[in-house]
């Protein structure tokens, strides 16, 4: 059951690496490129920091829904650019799963509950991270106007905080999930965004 969200949050996400190849006008191997690196980059960034073989290596799907995210942009992007805003919200759902399964990961290695929020945090916002970077727009991450790293921080800060108090398992993984896709769910319907430097205008 774990394996198969994962491989919903990878398609969503990678949907979305594929949108923006399409936005750059890059062809279907940037557009599979940009895919793959939304979809699995923040894993395999949390795996390497943590010394172990990246998920992406070790199952097939990992790398195949990434491909069949770029075969549906690159024929259908109009359709799949018209259903967005539900994208959106399973986007929201992928990063609540990615941040909590993330933190999760970290702790079971041995990491401190601060280190595995952080890395928890790697996991949900560091494929789309890498995905700007490639297509040359400032990452996302770095003026989170639009409050995406935040409810990742709060998902993976929960996370951290449930397995201190001793509550382990799918319940505190689904608890950390909700709480960061409800916190970004809102954020998006109320257009909430994170405050400027004092003195600096919209």
């Amino acid at each position: 059951m774990s394996e198969l969200l994962d491989l919903v949050g990878i398609f969503v996400f990678a949907l979305s690496g594929a949108l923006m190849g399409v936005r750059k006008r890059l062809d279907v191997v940037g557009m599979g490129v940009l895919a793959e690196m939304t979809a699995l980059g923040g894993g395999v960034v949390r795996d390497l920091i943590l010394n172990v073989r990246p998920t992406a290596f070790i199952s097939l799907g990992y790398v195949l829904v990434p491909v069949a995210a770029t075969v549906i942009v690159f024929f259908w992007h109009p359709h799949v650019a018209r259903v967005m805003p539900a994208i959106l919200v399973l986007d929201a759902a992928g990063l609540g799963l990615f941040c909590a399964v993330g933190t999760e990961k970290a702790l079971e290695y041995g990491l401190n509950p601060l280190h595995a929020a952080l890395l928890g945090v790697v996991t949900a916002v560091g494929g789309g991270m890498l995905r700007d970077v490639l297509a040359g727009e400032i990452p996302t991450l770095l003026y989170d106007r639009q409050l995406y790293a935040l409810p990742a921080l709060l998902g993976s800060g929960v996370m951290a905080a449930l397995t201190v108090y001793g509550l382990h398992g799918w319940p505190a993984t689904l608890a950390a999930a909700l709480l960061a896709f409800g916190f970004r769910l809102a954020a998006m319907r109320r257009n909430w965004r994170a405050p400027l430097a004092r003195g600096i205008s919209e």
